[in-house]
């Protein structure tokens, strides 16, 4: 069979608008997590946050879309815009169900419904927006994009909190193995709002004040995560299929994935992390050995740290694989952080590339972790990504090269 690879990619990340300056200033290093400018946090005992901050929606969409859509169903919209137009697939050109969308989310729109129930408590139900029977759902970003791209192939939504951009690809692949021609798959997902705020706070958000030590993955001061906006979407096809409308080179291959469910809490019983690791590894048909790079989940959390570094070290013993957390200068995205982990790793793939771990300089010395805290060069055949979802959700995804040679970003890159 045919294997599954990455024609078109589009990112919108904290750390910047599409994949051309999202990867540049991921290899500087520069972290984009500061104080939150969406609402005053100042009565929050957490006021830090990953947030994309230059993205004007008029630029980019056309004004009938703004009045019923969140922020975050404009982001996916455009990161779908730019996925297919760096693919070069027209979806016109399909048969009428050739071509589908799957996204992952894990709240729908906040804001929207936030200033939509501040508008009916104080105004009243008449001054309600009617966008809001659809804009808050989870599903809305990828009912938005079908719309948009008249796409009437196999649709649908995960809610697997962080793990959802990695589920989402491995839905959409297998839609693709079972004869739709094209997908789009991946998240954008974030919640920068006062309402969406609050559900954040209960899940181990930082309350360190500094940026540069809010979010320090497995390092002896973490203390939390940080959320934050975005994700990415990918276009997802058969390499034959990429053959046939004459693509010359991809990102990479989907080439193994697995997802399990930890116990519940207090059960006394191990997570299953490493199963969905080993599980992942087995159907790419690749040996530990093989891996070039993990991008971590990295929750930040020294309990969960705890459990992912004992995983990695029991699958690929002390120091046995180059560890990354590039979301240290983003934030954790919710369903959009193990999308745009995803990619990363494609990224590496390409410009043979490990980009860092910012900010950690204590790493825990029992993790026995190869952590990569600064850019590091060297050929990637395959990459390893590994994501968490609150609720006890895990995934691992790998990629692996797919054509050597590479082909010019679109502008917008």
């Amino acid at each position: 069979m045919s294997a599954v690879v990455v024609t078109g990619m589009g990112v919108v990340a904290p750390t910047g608008l599409g994949a051309r300056r999202y990867w540049e200033n991921t290899l500087a290093g520069r972290n984009a997590i500061d104080r939150i400018t969406a609402f005053d946090p100042t009565t929050y005992s957490s006021r830090l946050a990953g947030e994309i901050r230059d993205f004007v929606p008029a630029d980019h969409l056309p004004g009938r879309l703004l009045p019923q859509t969140d922020p975050m169903t404009r982001l996916s919209l455009v990161a779908a815009d730019w996925a297919v137009e760096e693919a070069a697939v027209d979806p016109g050109t399909l048969p009428e169900f050739g071509m589908g969308v799957v996204t992952a989310s894990s709240a729908g729109g906040f804001e929207f419904g936030h200033r939509e129930l501040a508008k009916l408590w104080s105004r009243g139900p008449e001054h309600v927006s009617a966008y809001q029977s659809f804009a808050w759902f989870y599903a809305v970003n990828t009912g938005q994009i079908a719309i948009r791209h008249g796409l009437r192939g196999p649709n649908g939504v995960l809610v697997t909190e962080q793990a959802g951009g990695l589920d989402a690809v491995a839905q959409a692949c297998r839609q693709v193995r079972g004869g739709t021609p094209v997908m789009i798959a991946g998240a954008v997902d974030g919640s920068p709002c006062p309402w969406g705020w609050v559900a954040q706070l209960s899940g181990g958000v930082s309350r360190c004040p500094d940026p540069d030590r809010a979010f320090l993955p497995f390092d002896v001061r973490a203390s939390g995560h940080v959320p934050g906006d975005g994700g990415a979407l990918l276009v997802l096809e058969t390499e034959r299929s990429a053959r046939e409308r004459g693509v010359r080179s991809c990102y990479g291959r989907i080439a193994g994935y697995a997802a399990t469910f930890d116990p519940p809490p207090r059960s006394g019983r191990p997570s299953t992390l490493r199963r969905a690791i080993e599980l992942a590894l087995a159907d790419a048909g690749l040996t530990p050995d093989r891996i070039d790079v993990v991008f971590a989940d990295g929750a930040g959390v020294p309990a969960r740290d705890r459990v992912e570094a004992e995983a990695l070290l029991s699958v690929f013993g002390p120091y046995g694989v180059p560890v990354t957390v590039p979301k240290t200068m983003t934030g954790r995205l919710s369903a959009g952080g193990s999308a745009l982990d995803l990619a990363t790793a494609l990224l590496a793939l390409r410009h043979g590339e490990i980009p860092p771990t910012v900010n950690v300089t204590s790493p825990v010395p029992e993790y026995r972790l190869d952590l990569v805290v600064q850019p590091r060069r060297g050929a990637i055949s395959a990459a390893l990504v590994v994501a968490r979802g609150r609720g006890g959700f895990n995934a691992a995804m790998v990629v692996t090269h797919s054509d050597p040679s590479t082909r010019r970003m679109p502008e917008h890159e």
